[in-house]
């Protein structure tokens, strides 16, 4: 899942089902991809390919949330900003972009084939958000002592659901809809909300998004998250295992590759950092799996 190839393959499947196109290199994908997702955006909200732009609480994404009754406790909050605090947030995100190409080239050309737009609001709530509603756009609320690094985590996490959003579109990775996968029955516990149980995608897209999190920490010499998240990763691929019946069999590899890394003690985040660029990763079925 988290393999440039794999994705570039996969958002070129999606371009070519919602637009007919036959994206052929990293050039012409980005390009088909905004076309595509504008084909699900609102007609006033059109993404660009001019790389990724950076809108705060006036933007016209903060009213459709509003509307859509999507993110409330981020986006009702939101109090006006000024000059300076868009400032402060234009040069953090910018330096985020950065850093994340610093810690892996690729992924930063993930973040850039699936990110066209960041919302930044004053809330008073430290996080971020992004919805299948808007794809493309992340949300995010930064809280008063953010690092750097916290800007560049919450860009891979949220841009990555909608990497997953792609994915799922294009193979499908649970048996049952997502209707049915809000019934208890269905839910597994959650490696970031701890102890909680959330529906069965919401519960694997967290984990999925969980591990770059966890890799950037690691490259830049943190151990936070990791120690926070590593057993609640392990608690929550052992519930998500045993659901293992109501995943696809795409589903299921995605779902064993990350229960088998997480395993690892101590983890091997130079197995992520292969995975992001190896090629016996970016198949269909990859190697390393089969």
């Amino acid at each position: 899942m988290l393999n440039l190839g794999h994705l570039y393959e996969t958002t070129a499947r999606f371009a070519n089902a919602v637009n007919g196109s036959h994206p052929g290199n990293p050039k012409t994908l980005h390009p088909e991809y905004v076309k595509a997702i504008n084909t699900l955006r609102p007609a006033v909200l059109q993404a660009d390919e001019a790389g990724i732009k950076i809108g705060y609480e006036d933007s016209g994404w903060a009213d459709f949330c509003k509307v859509s009754g999507i993110f409330a406790h981020i986006v009702g909050p939101a109090t006006s900003s000024d000059g300076p605090a868009r400032e402060e947030w234009d040069t953090k995100t910018t330096l985020a972009l950065d850093m994340i190409h610093h810690i892996h080239p690729d992924l930063r050309r993930m973040v850039d084939l699936l990110v066209t737009d960041i919302v930044v609001f004053n809330s008073g709530v430290d996080g971020g958000g992004s919805a299948n509603q808007m794809p493309g756009v992340v949300l995010m609320s930064p809280g008063p002592d953010w690092s750097v690094l916290n800007y560049a985590q919450c860009i891979v996490h949220e841009g990555l659901h909608s990497g997953l959003f792609i994915l799922d579109t294009v193979y499908p990775m649970f048996t049952l809809p997502p209707t049915e996968l809000e019934k208890d029955e269905y839910r597994a516990l959650s490696a970031v909300k701890i102890g909680q149980k959330r529906p069965l995608h919401a519960a694997f897209h967290a984990a999925a998004v969980a591990v770059p999190l966890m890799f950037m920490e690691n490259h830049q010499g943190g151990n936070d998250l990791v120690s926070k998240y590593t057993d609640s990763m392990r608690d929550a691929c052992t519930d998500m295992l045993s659901k293992r019946a109501f995943f696809t069999p795409y589903g299921q590899l995605l779902l064993d590759e990350m229960s088998d890394w997480v395993k690892q003690e101590p983890l091997d985040f130079d197995q992520v950092a292969r995975a992001l660029t190896s090629r016996e990763y970016a198949g269909y079925r990859p190697a390393v799996a089969a």
